[in-house]
């Protein structure tokens, strides 16, 4: 993953604009697919935008579009009733700005204006219409807002329409959409996967951007997709129940997308990762992944939770804002809003350098991270912190890493107030760090276990002392008229540290 492009110096500063915009800029963003119509309401217009309120309803507009070419009766009147109640919500929950999008079924139905008309009614505001290739460009930018290095392609399969950008260096590129929302194979096969795989290669093999992504990675978006990949954490009785940048190497992305593309609805039924709403479509959806693999020997899949909504948000902001790493921003965030002592993180980051001189740039990131998470579970119960706190910190919303890179993170706060304690193998995500990542996780959380000891979490204190490493010993210098820090609990904790180094600990005195 990326290395970190702005470092929080003032976090105080940092936080205290971040604040000011609360309430203020909250973005509400109506999303009406051809399958569902989603409100979602942002806690602001910034980089690391917290979700504060997210519902939706399926309502299938898109239904028989292709065989009748109008948009479905019954879904419409639900969503014209959700987008009622949407703007109520929007007014309840003080949004000062608003969007609302439509895509496929709204552009392609023959009633798709007089749609629009009501729903801008029911709504209290524009609704727009979106091209395929302006669908296709944002989920690429919500793919880049979690995912800044992607490379490759992002596919965004909704209801009505199969709309595929190039993303690499942070940019879209070359973008197109094509009429294969599982909905509207249905119409126009007729319910023959045969004839829909035709249909598929048939207009796959004339989009030429294709040809030059051998290697590539192919990143998901869209609830059917989902829905695959849920179906392969379960098969591969994967540890970590998290979407976002779940991984699937390509060979075994193309054998799970060939068996659920000849699954009926009986055995659909017995998957508990399929929700009950997708198992008609879910087909429909993996004979399109099929096809699209087939079609471009990708390196991998990775999902992606973030899709045209975050595009949305992404592309409102100023080149700094979306020049921000996303994980050092959100952890920046998070730190100055829970913990007892925001300065305090980077003056502990600074602190403990000297023990990493081994640390490279990917490293050093996800310990800047651990560090700016490290004070989060204060207020939990002491019988719960640790569990509680890694669990938090293993689960957050943040983009910018991968699941290996998210599992270091959160085992350094572990071990931040575990001790060197073992983690318990029901917490364990096996497989996931190595045994140098695992000792290295090790020394971060001691570390870190020892600053609060020093400290109490305390803004400037870490300044009065000295961390160092020598061939032999992890030495700790405390000034003599700071000598009664040093207690027993000082002494234990410095031990701990020096064993995972492999070093005895030593605590020298300084006159002065």
């Amino acid at each position: 993953m990326m290395a970190p492009s702005i470092l929080p110096v003032d976090i105080g500063d940092e936080f205290s604009a971040r604040a000011e915009s609360l309430g203020k800029e909250r973005i509400g963003i109506v999303d009406i697919g051809s399958n569902s119509v989603r409100f979602v309401v942002f806690d602001a217009l910034a980089r690391s935008a917290h979700t504060v309120h997210n519902e939706k309803i399926i309502c299938s507009i898109g239904r028989d579009l292709g065989a009748t070419g109008m948009l479905y009766k019954e879904g419409v009147d639900q969503a014209l009733e959700a987008l009622r109640r949407y703007r109520l919500l929007a007014e309840r929950l003080g949004v000062k700005v608003r969007e609302a999008v439509a895509t496929a079924a709204a552009r392609d139905a023959s009633n798709g204006a007089d749609f629009v008309r009501r729903a801008e009614s029911a709504w209290g505001g524009t609704v727009r219409v979106l091209s395929g290739t302006e669908e296709a460009k944002l989920a690429g930018e919500g793919v880049i807002a979690a995912i800044p290095d992607a490379d490759g392609l992002t596919a965004d399969l909704g209801g009505g329409s199969l709309d595929m950008v190039v993303v690499k260096n942070g940019q879209t590129g070359e973008a197109v959409s094509m009429p294969f929302g599982p909905l509207r194979l249905i119409d126009l096969s007729k319910g023959d996967l045969d004839k829909t795989r035709q249909l598929v290669d048939y207009e796959l093999s004339k989009w030429l951007p294709l040809r030059s992504l051998d290697n590539k990675t192919l990143y998901l978006v869209g609830g059917i997709w989902r829905s695959v990949a849920r179906v392969d954490m379960l098969r591969e009785e994967y540890p970590l129940q998290i979407l976002q940048s779940y991984t699937i190497p390509y060979n075994r992305a193309v054998e799970l997308a060939s068996v659920l593309a000849k699954q009926g609805k009986k055995s659909l039924e017995n998957l508990a990762a399929v929700s009950k709403r997708r198992m008609e479509l879910l087909p429909y959806g993996a004979i399109v992944l099929q096809r699209l693999l087939l079609a471009a020997k990708f390196k991998d899949v990775v999902v992606s939770a973030n899709g045209v909504r975050e595009g949305l948000v992404y592309s409102r902001l100023p080149a700094e804002e979306r020049g921000k790493d996303p994980l050092i921003d959100y952890a920046t965030i998070e730190n100055a809003r829970a913990s007892r002592s925001p300065l305090h993180a980077m003056e502990m980051f600074n602190w403990a350098t000297p023990l990493f001189a081994d640390e490279n740039a990917y490293y050093r990131r996800l310990r800047l991270a651990a560090s700016l998470l490290s004070d989060l579970g204060w207020r939990r119960h002491p019988d719960f912190r640790t569990r509680g706190t890694y669990s938090e910190v293993l689960h957050m919303p943040f983009g910018g890493v991968d699941h290996k890179a998210r599992c270091f993170i959160a085992a350094c706060v572990y071990h931040r107030y575990a001790g060197d304690d073992e983690m318990p193998e029901d917490l364990r995500l096996t497989g996931m760090l190595d045994k140098a990542e695992e000792k290295r996780v090790l020394r971060i959380g001691l570390a870190a276990r020892l600053a609060f000891d020093l400290s109490a979490s305390s803004a400037g204190e870490l300044g009065h002392y000295r961390l160092r490493l020598t061939p032999s010993k992890v030495i700790l210098e405390i000034p003599k008229r700071r000598g009664a820090i040093a207690d027993d609990a000082v002494g234990k904790r410095l031990g701990a540290l020096g064993g995972a180094f492999d070093r005895n600990a030593e605590i020298q005195v300084l006159s002065g």
